[in-house]
């Protein structure tokens, strides 16, 4: 998943310059292997991706809360039509994650239908 997940992520503005790049790759594979995630964002999310980067859960809390301001300046219509509804506030971090896992499940999906038949 992960030339997919990257492909996504830069799509909506969001590049391996931005603090914090690496955290939102592995945390969307994460939430990949298992939507357990998605439910409990800051109590297991959060603090497995700071074990793998040998960080704190707080330095990895505060980098997807970045990107909700990055995605002003960057692709907002794109993560509009992924989450499949208009956007009025900004997605919060857990909203965020769900939005680009739904949407790289459903591409995943809609990809093998096309191989089986």
């Amino acid at each position: 998943h992960e030339p997919e997940i990257e492909y996504l992520i830069r799509s909506l503005g969001i590049g391996a310059t931005y603090r914090g790049y690496a955290y939102l790759i592995y945390g969307t594979r994460l939430c990949l292997s298992d939507e357990n995630y998605l439910l409990f964002v800051s109590k297991y999310l959060y603090p497995d991706i700071a074990r793998h980067y040998n960080t704190t859960s707080y330095s990895v809390e505060g980098n997807p809360h970045r990107y909700k301001g990055l995605l002003e300046h960057g692709n907002k219509s794109l993560l509009e039509k992924i989450a499949l509804r208009p956007l009025h506030l900004k997605p919060t971090s857990s909203e965020f994650f769900d939005i680009i896992t739904a949407h790289l499940r459903k591409t995943a999906i809609s990809a093998s239908d096309l191989v089986s038949v």
